[in-house]
């Protein structure tokens, strides 16, 4: 029986032209402050696609999180809001500038809940990192306002939403920070990568100044920096995968009408992801199921449907933020979530046999 995985990586031959070009080069990667010939390549994709200024490559999601913060020189002393339900690099990232994360609960789209963050707004805090949690856009418009109110940079962790729109514009379109990440099972890869957009002159220039040891002309570091390059190899295949980036998400969409015309009048299993001034790219197709979870996620994957729950504890029930205080917040959404939650494969490698596998499988499993 065939394994059908949550996410895969899907490269071809033109992928493997691009890394042999680089190799044949024999220029792997590139120091300067403007980076490498395939660097500037992938960046000038990826802006022309969220319609940034600027779109600056890092080598992990977690790289353009944290470049950002540091960037915005948010350090000891300052708080950022984040959500609970998340991946804990959104929260990690802050620990490591120094600074506090207030943690904020979800609405029931997973998302950060606004009212919440007003709640939680005091005078330290210095910035709000909003996810687009499985794909679907945050409340940015409301965010953006609240922060604008009290001077304060918005981040958002768009590391799931590339080619996702809110109200009409993509995700990452911004004037403050977009991040995305290139993680070998997100929308596109380049095994490990990310990426900031703005449309801020000043921010980016300190963000290729992050990315690169505080450096701008040779060894003259100007401000606190690290290394988080994108080698020539990976900007090599997320320029590829760039160009494969719309029929990916019409693939997703694709496979995830399917599921819908199954899930959507079965009783104890909801759809929560589904405002219409937003565009889902269905990075992950999830379910709140009223019962049972755990069994039918187990049922699913003996059956060979690689369901999987994203994510099954909230970031502040993590070991460190128990050790660090966090866990006797009250969070009961993103509680409720991390227990109910489950995602189906609805990646561009999933064919239409197998997609109406995945949702008969399903239907068979909820009824038990």
């Amino acid at each position: 029986m065939k394994f059908i995985p949550i996410n895969i990586p899907l490269l071809g031959k033109e992928e493997k032209e691009a890394v042999m070009a680089v190799l044949d080069s024999g220029l792997l990667t590139n120091a300067s402050y403007e980076g490498g010939r395939f660097v500037k390549e992938f960046e000038g994709k990826l802006k022309a696609r969220v319609g940034t200024r600027h779109a600056i490559a890092v080598n992990s999601g977690t790289a353009a999180l944290h470049t950002s913060l540091v960037a915005y020189e948010i350090g000891p002393g300052d708080e950022v809001i984040v959500p609970a339900f998340t991946f804990e690099a959104t929260a990690n990232v802050v620990l490591a500038c120094g600074a506090k994360p207030v943690f904020a609960d979800i609405k029931d789209d997973y998302n950060i809940d606004p009212e919440d963050v007003r709640r939680k707004v005091s005078k330290k805090t210095k910035a709000i990192i909003p996810v687009d949690v499985y794909g679907y856009p945050a409340d940015l418009d409301e965010i953006r306002e609240m922060a604008d109110k009290h001077s304060i940079k918005v981040i958002e962790d768009a590391a799931e939403s590339l080619g996702a729109e809110y109200r009409g514009r993509p995700t990452g379109k911004t004037d403050h920070s977009g991040c995305f990440s290139l993680y070998a099972t997100k929308v596109i890869t380049s095994g490990e990568g990310g990426a900031i957009t703005t449309d801020d002159d000043e921010f980016a220039d300190r963000v290729r100044l992050v990315r690169n040891h505080g450096m701008q002309a040779g060894y003259d570091t100007r401000v606190l920096g690290f290394n988080y390059r994108m080698p020539e190899m990976a900007a090599a295949v997320a320029s590829v995968q760039m160009d494969r980036l719309e029929g990916y998400i019409e693939a997703r969409r694709r496979n995830s009408r399917v599921l819908t015309e199954t899930i959507s009048p079965m009783k104890g299993a909801a759809l929560r992801q589904v405002s219409s001034d937003r565009r889902h790219v269905w990075y992950l197709y999830t379910v709140f199921l009223a019962k049972r979870r755990d069994e039918v996620m187990k049922k699913l994957r003996s059956r060979g449907v690689g369901a999987a729950a994203y994510w099954e504890t909230p970031v502040n029930r993590m070991p460190l933020y128990k050790r660090l205080g966090y866990a006797e917040k009250s969070l009961p959404s993103a509680v409720s979530a991390a227990e109910h939650v489950l995602s189906l494969p609805v990646h561009p490698g999933v064919t239409e046999p197998e997609i109406d596998f995945v949702a008969e499988e399903f239907a068979k499993a909820v009824k038990g």
